[in-house]
């Protein structure tokens, strides 16, 4: 993420690994204050053994596509909402990148992240088939959650 406050909404996503069992780890990153740091993080991914990563920034957000610009590694943007314009402005920084240089843009704040987290999990999942079955498990108490009918009667 580009910045501590952004884990208010990038929680959702580890929080989301961590039930389906996918290692993974957390870092502050920013594009503008620590641009070495993205450099070395992002140059360093697939040689550490990363297969994708998810980058969640907010305001100009150019911590996903700067990552996507270093690595091979499929990059995955979750747009941060922001005070000025609600995570418009982080949306539209994420999804228009330019052509060549792929983000897959999820939703803003913590619907993007959870679902940010269950699409790492769906690519990891081609090859890992025990992750498979947890991510199909997962899925099958979210549909098996969903009531038939309304529980509260209108007055």
């Amino acid at each position: 993420m580009g910045s501590t406050s952004d884990w208010a909404t990038m929680c959702h996503a580890a929080e989301t690994l961590e039930k389906l069992g996918v290692a993974h780890e957390v870092r502050v990153v920013s594009a503008h204050r620590t641009p070495q740091r993205l450099y070395d993080y992002a140059g360093s991914a697939v040689t550490r053994g990363l297969r994708c990563i998810i980058a969640g920034a907010g305001g100009a957000a150019h911590l996903p596509g700067m990552a996507a610009a270093l690595t091979r590694l499929p990059v995955l943007g979750v747009p941060v909402e922001s005070r000025a314009l609600s995570g418009v402005d982080s949306l539209y920084s994420i999804v228009q990148m330019p052509a060549g240089i792929p983000v897959g843009t999820l939703a803003i704040g913590k619907a993007g992240a959870i679902n940010a987290a269950l699409l790492a999990a769906a690519m990891l999942a081609t090859t890992d088939e025990a992750l498979a079955s947890r991510l199909d498990a997962w899925r099958a108490a979210q549909t098996a959650s969903v009531a038939d009918t309304p529980t509260d009667r209108l007055p």
